[in-house]
C-alpha cells in the first residue's frame, strides 16, 4: 500500500513552483552557540519538538497539475541532520562562506524538504545551519517552530519535551477537501477584516463602510498592477544563483527604542530608515546615481494570529511593497518619509491582496504564475523581513544561543534579501546577495551600523536641543 497523500494548499503550491536554479525557495537560518552541544541531545530535541509536525516527515509529490504531501516511507533523521566541522577555531568569515555555499544549494526533492547541519569548531562553541523549503511554511511560523526547540535555562523542562506527534487527519471526500482548502484560503483575510466589521456593524452607515472596504481592496489591487517597475540600478542584475551572506554585530535594542521614541515613531520606522541609509551609502560607494523616486522592497506581512499556537504549518502571509526614500539624504527627513510611507501602507489591503493572488496563482497553470511572478518581482529591488524574537536569552540542547540569524528566499528576479530579528535585547541584521549583484555584503553590514548611528545622533541631539530650549 502506498503512503497516504494530502493535497497541498494552493498558496503553498505557489511557493513550491517559485523554486528556480537562480533562487531556491529556502528559508535559511544560522544559530551561533556559546559552547558545543551533544548530538544525542540535539537529536532527542528534534525528535520530540520538531518532528511532532508531520510535515517534516513528508515529501512533495508534484504531478504537474497538482501537488501532494506524502509520508516518506524511508524517512530517517540522519538523512536530514548532519555534523560537519570548520577548520580549526574558525572565525565569522569562515562560517559565512559555508552558509553562503549551503544557501546556494537546492534541497533534494526526493526527501522531505529540510536539512540541518551542526557545525563544530566555530570559536569556542558551534553553530546550527537550518534550511527549510518555503512551501512547508512561512518565515514567521518557522521561526516560532525553531524557537520551540529552545529552553529558557540550560536544563529543559520535561513537560515541554514530552509532546506527542500530531494525529493524521481522517479521510475526506473530494468535495470536503475542496471546501476545506477554500475556507482555509479565505480564513486569514476574514480574520483580518473581522475586527473592522465588528466595529462598524452596529453603525447606521455599516453597508456604506463595507462597500468602502471592498472598493479599497479593488483599488489596492489596481495600484499593485499599475505600479511602475523598479528603476535600473546595480541592485537589479541577471542572477547567477550563487549567494553571499553576511550578518552584522547586533545593535542594542534599547538604543533603537530611544532613537524611535525621540523621533515620535516606531522601532520599525527607525530600522527601515536605517536600511535606507545603508543603501544610500552603498550607492555612494559605487558612485551610482541614486533613483529620484526611491526604491521598493517587498516586506512579508503576517496574517497569522501571533497569540495562537502553531497547530498547522503552511503559508499565511501577504506581501507589501515599501518605498525606501534613498534619495532623501538628511536622516531626519528620511525618517519622516519612511514613517509617512508606513502609515499609508497600514491603511491599505495590499497584504490581503497579494495573499489572494498567490492562492489564485497556485491553482492556475505554471506559465501564468511565472509571468505574474516576473511582473511582481520587477516592482521590488529586495525582500526585507522584520521579525520580533524572544526578549530573553535561550538555550539549545543546553548551549546558550548567542546570535540567531535567518534569510527568506527571494523570488523571480530579486537577488537581495535583508532580515531583521530582535533577540534578547539586541537587533540582528543580516543580508544575502546574489553574486552577480555588485554589492559587498560585509560592506553593507558596516553601512547599516553607520546609518543607525547617524540617525540616532540626529534624533538624540534634537531631543537634547529641545530640552535645553525648554529649560531656558
Amino acid at each position: 500500500m502506498s503512503p497516504k497523500q494530502t493535497p497541498m494548499s494552493a498558496v503553498d503550491r505557489a511557493w513550491l513552483r517559485m523554486d528556480t536554479p537562480q533562487n531556491p525557495m529556502m528559508i535559511c537560518g544560522v544559530w551561533t552557540l556559546e559552547r558545543p552541544v551533544s548530538m544525542s541531545r540535539l537529536r532527542h530535541t528534534l525528535e520530540e519538538r520538531f518532528l511532532c509536525f508531520n510535515r517534516f516527515r513528508q515529501r512533495v509529490i508534484d504531478t504537474g497539475d497538482r501537488a501532494y504531501w506524502q509520508d516518506d516511507p524511508l524517512f530517517y533523521l540522519d538523512n536530514h541532520l548532519h555534523r560537519i566541522a570548520l577548520p580549526g577555531k574558525a572565525d565569522k568569515a569562515e562560517l559565512q562562506k559555508l552558509v553562503s555555499d549551503m544557501n546556494s544549494t537546492s534541497l533534494d526533492f526526493r526527501q522531505p524538504l529540510w536539512q540541518m547541519h551542526y557545525i563544530d569548531n566555530y570559536g569556542d562553541g558551534g553553530a546550527l545551519l537550518i534550511r527549510i523549503h518555503h512551501c512547508i511554511a512561512d518565515g514567521i511560523s518557522l521561526v516560532r517552530v525553531m524557537l520551540s526547540l529552545t529552553d529558557k535555562t540550560p536544563e529543559p523542562r520535561l513537560g515541554k519535551v514530552a509532546r506527542k506527534r500530531r494525529s493524521k487527519p481522517g479521510r475526506k471526500s473530494a468535495i470536503q477537501n475542496f471546501l476545506h482548502r477554500a475556507v482555509d484560503s479565505a480564513q486569514t483575510a476574514t480574520n483580518q477584516a473581522r475586527l473592522f466589521i465588528q466595529s462598524v456593524r452596529e453603525e447606521p452607515n455599516y453597508p456604506l463602510k463595507l462597500a468602502t472596504t471592498a472598493s479599497g481592496v479593488a483599488l489596492d489591487l489596481l495600484k499593485l498592477g499599475l505600479a511602475p517597475g523598479e528603476p535600473k540600478t546595480g541592485l537589479k542584475e541577471p542572477l547567477s544563483g550563487r549567494k553571499q551572506v553576511a550578518w552584522a554585530d547586533p545593535l542594542d535594542l534599547a538604543e533603537v527604542k530611544a532613537c524611535a521614541k525621540a523621533l515620535g515613531g516606531t522601532i520599525n520606522d527607525a530600522l527601515l530608515c536605517t536600511v535606507t541609509g545603508a543603501l544610500q551609502r552603498h550607492f555612494a560607494a559605487h558612485k551610482e546615481t541614486i533613483p529620484e523616486c526611491g526604491i521598493r522592497v517587498a516586506v512579508p506581512f503576517n496574517l497569522r494570529p501571533l497569540d495562537q499556537p502553531i497547530e498547522t504549518l503552511g503559508n499565511k502571509f501577504g506581501l507589501v511593497l515599501v518605498t525606501l526614500p534613498v534619495e532623501v539624504r538628511d536622516p531626519l527627513m528620511c525618517f519622516r518619509q519612511v514613517q509617512e510611507n508606513m502609515n499609508r501602507l497600514k491603511q491599505s489591503y495590499q497584504a490581503q491582496v497579494t495573499y489572494s493572488l498567490l492562492d489564485i496563482f497556485g491553482r492556475g497553470p505554471d506559465v501564468i504564475e511565472r509571468r505574474a511572478l516576473d511582473l511582481l518581482s520587477n516592482k521590488a529591488s529586495a525582500v526585507l523581513t522584520n521579525v520580533p524574537g524572544p526578549k530573553e536569552p535561550l538555550y539549545l540542547a543546553g548551549s546558550k544561543l548567542t546570535q540567531p540569524m535567518f534569510w527568506v528566499p527571494q523570488s523571480g528576479s530579486i537577488g537581495i534579501g535583508m532580515s531583521i530579528l530582535s533577540y534578547a535585547g539586541t537587533v540582528q541584521f543580516g543580508i544575502t546577495v546574489d553574486k552577480a549583484i555588485h554589492a559587498d555584503p560585509d560592506a553593507v553590514m558596516g553601512y547599516f551600523r553607520e546609518s543607525f548611528e547617524a540617525l540616532s545622533h540626529e534624533a538624540l541631539a534634537g531631543r537634547h536641543d529641545a530640552i535645553e530650549r525648554k529649560a531656558s
